[in-house]
């Protein structure tokens, strides 16, 4: 199957390498430096278990995403428009778009823009790129998609690929769960500049997580979104399977690159003030990475 990747960073990178190393045709779109070191050596895939250098194809240019019938959407949250409108031209109405991206909105956003399926995935992956052309794997990688439209009829794809998929009838909630465990961990992740199993070491941070947690959940319960299991305990078991995991939020400060804070806890505190729920924690911990993304000058 020919499936373009559109954002190559960590995620997008590792899914691929996984695609392309069941035999399928994958393209990468992504920055010059890292398309030129996939074109020279081929990905590197560096795993707990083994380093590998997975051959596949890399351009700078969308347009050559150009009758794929699968693109995985791993841009930015900040750059699903622009990257949609782009994005657009190329595609026919049977392709799919996966969404494979932090927060709740990105799919219906570009649903507005596309001539084909958008489909939200939610994705539990701890990877990071190490270097150009070098994407790292610490940990997981699973997804979870939607029975209909689209994203179930790729299931069996990515199984056999190796990456395991769950297919969800309740992909709302579960993605509002996904949100709610990124407003735990990620802006703490990125001001600490510590991994999650650090980090939950640190005298009140249980206690400040699980603040940010019940008012992400007092939110959704005022949009009407129900959150399935028990998600503060999910939140916690995360600091074990992704332990050295810092978070994108981290990743992105570190590259002095914007972060993706207003569709995190910054959407959080925005819907709350719509809904007239206070989120005094998720709007501090949004304002605090604001300022470290772009400190006063003077």
């Amino acid at each position: 199957m020919k499936i373009g990747v559109l954002g190559a960073g960590a995620v997008g990178c590792y899914y691929g390498a996984m695609l392309a190393r069941a035999g399928h045709e994958v393209l990468l779109v992504g920055r010059p430096q890292h398309v030129d070191a996939v074109r020279r050596d081929g990905l590197l895939l560096q795993t707990q278990a083994a380093r590998e250098y997975v051959p596949m194809r890399a351009s700078v240019d969308i347009g050559e995403l150009r009758g794929s019938a699968l693109v995985l959407f791993c841009v930015k949250s900040t750059d699903t428009v622009p990257a949609g409108a782009q994005l657009a031209p190329v595609l026919d109405a049977q392709a799919l778009v996966l969404c494979l991206q932090n927060g709740v909105d990105n799919a219906p956003r570009l649903q507005a823009l596309l001539p084909c399926v958008a489909a939200p995935a939610i994705v539990y992956v701890a990877a990071g790129m190490a270097g150009p052309g070098h994407v790292r794997h610490h940990g997981r990688g699973d997804l979870v998609v939607g029975p209909a439209p689209g994203g179930a009829q790729f299931a069996g794809l990515f199984e056999a690929a190796g990456v395991p998929v769950r297919v969800s009838d309740a992909l709302e909630g579960e993605l509002w769960g996904k949100l709610v465990i990124n407003c735990a961990y990620n802006a703490l992740s990125a001001i600490a500049r510590l991994p999650y199993g650090r980090l939950v070491q640190g005298e009140g941070v249980p206690d400040l997580m699980q603040a940010v947690v019940q008012e992400c959940m007092a939110v959704a319960q005022a949009e009407g979104v129900q959150v399935p299991g028990d998600i503060l305990h999910e939140v916690r078991a995360i600091a074990g399977s992704m332990a050295g995991q810092h978070s994108s939020t981290g990743q992105d400060l570190a590259r002095g690159k914007r972060t993706e804070i207003d569709h995190l806890n910054g959407y959080v505190a925005r819907r709350g003030a719509a809904l007239g729920v206070p989120t005094p924690v998720n709007r501090t911990l949004q304002v605090v990475v604001k300022l470290l993304e772009a400190p006063p000058s003077g």
